[in-house]
């Protein structure tokens, strides 16, 4: 493995210490990003608003990219740690990527809605596994968790230039479809950065035989597979970001600057500073949080959550002044994702043997498939029936934390007995 770079230049000095592959992967992540934050935010709201389909309907097309994730991330699984290897992976992942955004932007029927959510769920299943298990290959133990902080600082910082980009060209009457073209272009650009400077990081060829073997050893972990129980419930939460809450925001705050709700100007506003707050505390917090051990971070990223949904709770029960209830929510989500991937994808990193790597992160990630089919179907049937539902989704979500932390408990208690063990041996 290559020796990490050290940062020569005193105002540099604060940067991790990290393999160039890293710092050349995260540069083509941002660049990914910003496609990706220029329609994460808008579409359901271009979906429903413009091209008329019902929020049942949306959700239902967007849990869909969920169905097509978890089919993906299985074959994720196989061909990270097989003969197509990282690199071949996150090629394949961009090119489905780029198709699916293409076919999203003439989506005129239900029908391509749901064929371009499909293919942009298969994309994402195969690109998340390789990339965590890239940056697991090249880190060690001492820098894994910065080398993932960077990864999401990456993520982060594209999704905020992304999503205020996009908020400023819809005020200008900008068309919703050239930014999902755009999307597609930089998922081919992304490609080419993958081809011409990130070289295969797995070392050995592992056999159809082998792989057989190693799910059935992946699944036996019994810590592991309570931590994706866990995981499950931090994926639904997280597809609620572009799935439910922007509509929520449009169209169920009474309190809002627009007829009803926030404008989409404002909301892009929000959305930025949600980036904006991760991208300058994600580096200091990570380091900060080495001290604490991954699950007992994890403990601490489910009560922000909770306060975070309580927060949009009363931004669409307030009749004025609902800014400042969505700031806080949106504050409060921030600092849990900032938490939230470098522990998650490290303690992952820490369970997995390195030739059951692509194994690990293909089923850590098969949660946000299992996430994003659950979470935009229900926030969209909520929102549909705002009588039973609407507001009262956030109140929902708060009480299903307690529900996770039961089961982080659990985990953190098998950890310990685990440790015990070990130490008498």
């Amino acid at each position: 493995m290559e020796q990490p770079t050290q940062p020569t230049h005193k105002l540099l000095s604060w940067l991790p210490n990290l393999n160039r592959e890293i710092w050349i992967l995260a540069a083509g992540q941002l660049l990914l990003f910003i496609g990706q934050g220029f329609t994460l935010v808008y579409a359901s709201i271009f979906f429903v608003n413009q091209l008329g389909f019902s929020p049942t309907q949306v959700g239902l097309a967007l849990a869909s990219s969920g169905l097509s994730g978890m089919v993906g991330r299985f074959f994720a699984g196989n061909a990270i740690d097989s003969r197509l290897g990282r690199r071949g992976t996150l090629l394949l992942a961009a090119v489905i990527s780029a198709l699916a955004c293409f076919s999203l932007a003439f989506a005129e029927t239900f029908f391509l809605l749901i064929v371009g959510n499909l293919l942009l769920g298969l994309g994402l299943s195969l690109y998340w596994p390789a990339t965590l298990a890239v940056t697991a290959d090249l880190t060690t133990s001492e820098n894994r968790s910065e080398a993932f902080a960077l990864t999401q600082l990456s993520n982060n910082l594209g999704l905020g230039l992304g999503a205020l980009l996009a908020g400023q060209y819809i005020a200008m009457d900008g068309s919703y479809r050239a930014l999902f073209i755009t999307k597609g272009l930089i998922y081919l650009l992304f490609g080419g950065v993958i081809f011409g400077a990130i070289a295969e990081t797995r070392q050995t060829h592992t056999t159809l035989v082998k792989l057989a073997k190693n799910w059935m050893r992946t699944l036996r972990d019994r810590q592991f597979v309570t931590f994706l129980m866990a995981n499950v419930f931090f994926a639904t939460f997280g597809a609620q970001l572009s799935s439910s809450l922007p509509l929520y925001l449009a169209n169920f705050v009474p309190g809002g600057d627009a007829q009803i709700g926030f404008s989409e100007q404002l909301i892009s506003y929000l959305f930025f500073w949600h980036a904006l707050l991760k991208i300058v505390c994600q580096l200091p917090i990570t380091r900060w949080a080495k001290r604490i051990n991954h699950v007992s971070i994890l403990l601490i990223v489910l009560i922000l959550w909770a306060v975070g949904f309580l927060f949009f709770w009363i931004t669409g029960v307030v009749s004025v002044n609902a800014l400042a209830p969505a700031l806080v929510g949106f504050s409060m989500v921030g600092l849990a994702e900032i938490l939230y991937g470098p522990a998650a994808s490290s303690l992952v990193g820490e369970m997995s043997p390195s030739d059951q790597r692509g194994i690990y992160f293909s089923l850590e990630s098969e949660c946000w498939a299992v996430g994003f089919l659950v979470g935009p179907a229900l926030g969209g049937w909520a929102l549909d029936h705002p009588a039973t539902g609407g507001a009262n989704l956030w109140l929902a979500l708060v009480s299903s934390t307690g529900l996770a932390g039961a089961i982080l408990l659990y985990l953190r208690q098998q950890m310990l007995t685990v440790g015990a063990a070990e130490t008498q041996a």
